[in-house]
């Protein structure tokens, strides 16, 4: 990834999953991830690829989601990465990541196969004081959630 402050992309003319997947193979220590739902094989293969690297992986996610068809959260729990899930009666429907300490990802963007057909956005924002803002609501679900998990 380039060192813009600020990248954004649009779906469907933009690849916006491929964006998520570049950025997730740059990540060397961390992601946490805080989305609705994972249904993107090949976002999930990144993750896996990048946990299997070293990075450590947290992610947060919607408990019914986390049911439906073709979700890759149990697989990707399987594979040893920590997943939350809330248990809220709404939906947890925040979509970002904070990848190692200093960039985040957001958006409207659900992590799923039919989101690039969709009119859907990222933003990629390099700045450690929007990250570590991004951190703190991260770790407050975490700590609200954590005794969820998969």
């Amino acid at each position: 990834m380039n060192k813009k402050e600020i990248e954004v992309f649009f779906s469907p003319e933009d690849n916006c999953s491929g964006a998520i997947i570049k950025i997730i193979s740059q990540a060397t220590k961390k992601i946490d991830i805080c989305v609705f739902t994972i249904t993107d094989d090949n976002i999930s293969r990144a993750i896996k690829k990048a946990s299997d690297s070293g990075v450590k992986i947290k992610i947060i996610t919607d408990n019914d989601k986390a049911y439906d068809k073709g979700s890759d959260i149990y697989l990707l729990a399987k594979e040893g990465i920590d997943v939350v899930v809330d248990v809220e009666n709404q939906w947890m429907h925040h979509k970002f990541a904070i990848f190692d300490g200093k960039t985040v990802l957001s958006g409207s963007y659900n992590w799923t196969r039919s989101a690039g057909r969709q009119n859907e956005n990222i933003i990629i924002i390099n700045n450690s004081d929007v990250a570590l803002r991004f951190e703190r609501e991260f770790f407050k679900l975490w700590k609200e959630f954590q005794k969820n998990f998969l």
